[in-house]
């Protein structure tokens, strides 16, 4: 007979670690397979903490010009998260494991924490700024070698959807850097 009831609490064996791939049929070799997967999840690791940044940012948003960049951040925030899930399943699809803990993003992820309370606006945008920096270096490196590896899937999805995204985003936020007769700032 049949139970309805949810068996709870169950805990099983890791049936792949971390830092592994398995082989798929996708005509890529282990090592090209290993060596993308490696550098996406730095990148996963790296966008899930701009993903963070952009929501604290959100949230703290102050002065006159706080609900515009509450939307915008917000946007950016939605856009990253969609960057994230590309991301882990590229990963996915080379074989690997894509990096879904905080705990475990935080420990490889490039990207300074900032601090824990409310800083001013332009230090925000700042710091936004310097995450998308460190990312995109990372990434048009990663594009490069992952391309010369022969894995186009991956060289496509950090040109096509990392760099562009970023770049425009970059765009956005440096605008409310520049100090016009208006703002005085």
């Amino acid at each position: 007979m049949t139970s309805q009831q949810p068996r709870l609490h169950q805990h099983g064996p890791e049936i792949q670690q971390f830092g592994t791939v398995t082989q798929l049929p996708i005509a890529l070799s282990h090592d090209a397979r290993q060596y993308s997967c490696q550098r996406l999840n730095r990148v996963l690791a790296d966008t899930q903490f701009l993903y963070a940044l952009y929501k604290k940012y959100h949230w703290g948003m102050r002065g006159p010009t706080a609900y515009q960049l509450h939307l915008l951040l917000d946007k950016h925030a939605q856009e990253q998260l969609e960057l994230v899930d590309a991301l882990a399943e590229r990963v996915q699809s080379l074989g690997g494991v894509a990096v879904g803990d905080p705990r475990h993003a935080a420990q490889i992820t490039d990207v300074p924490r900032p601090p824990d309370g409310i800083e001013s606006v332009r230090s925000m945008l700042s710091r936004l700024l310097d995450a998308h920096e460190t990312i995109l270096a990372d990434v048009r490196d990663a594009a490069t070698r992952t391309a010369e590896l022969g894995d186009d899937g991956t060289q496509d999805l950090l040109v096509s959807q990392i760099i562009r995204t970023g770049e425009t985003q970059v765009w956005f936020l440096a605008e409310h850097l520049v100090v016009t007769p208006e703002n005085g700032a």
